[in-house]
């Protein structure tokens, strides 16, 4: 929860008062935050706030080690640090990611405007950071 929290501080902390849309993430295979228990924390963090309702976008990066002692640049297939020739002198070269890329804000005319079709088409995207 806390990690939602935050996302959403941050964002708000940005993008003020306007509404969000679309927040797009990038949580990697070996970030330790699950993407099905971010988005439920995600809801009840942003619900009362511009960013209820909001979308999230994740993009998951699987892991990627380098053997310190064969050499071999390796995609992970599971949690475990060990390189193929079974060593675990590794280095964790992706899949370490928890990035905030961007957020899609509703733009002032939709935000004021009622009208439901006018807050879908008048979109932009905000990248953060």
């Amino acid at each position: 929860m806390s990690i939602a929290s935050s996302l959403v501080d941050t964002i708000r902390d940005r993008t003020g008062e306007r509404s969000v849309t679309c927040v797009h993430l990038r949580i990697g295979q070996l970030s330790g935050v699950l993407a099905d228990a971010l988005r439920f924390s995600f809801d009840i963090a942003a619900a009362g706030t511009p960013l209820e309702g909001a979308r999230l976008v994740l993009q998951q990066p699987v892991g990627r080690i380098r053997c310190r002692s064969c050499g071999l640049d390796s995609e992970l297939a599971d949690q475990f640090l060990l390189c193929p020739c079974g060593s675990a002198d590794v280095q964790v070269t992706a899949g370490r990611e928890l990035d905030l890329v961007s957020v899609d804000v509703a733009s002032a005319s939709a935000s004021a405007s009622a009208s439901a079709s006018a807050s879908a088409s008048a979109e932009s995207r905000q990248p953060v950071g």
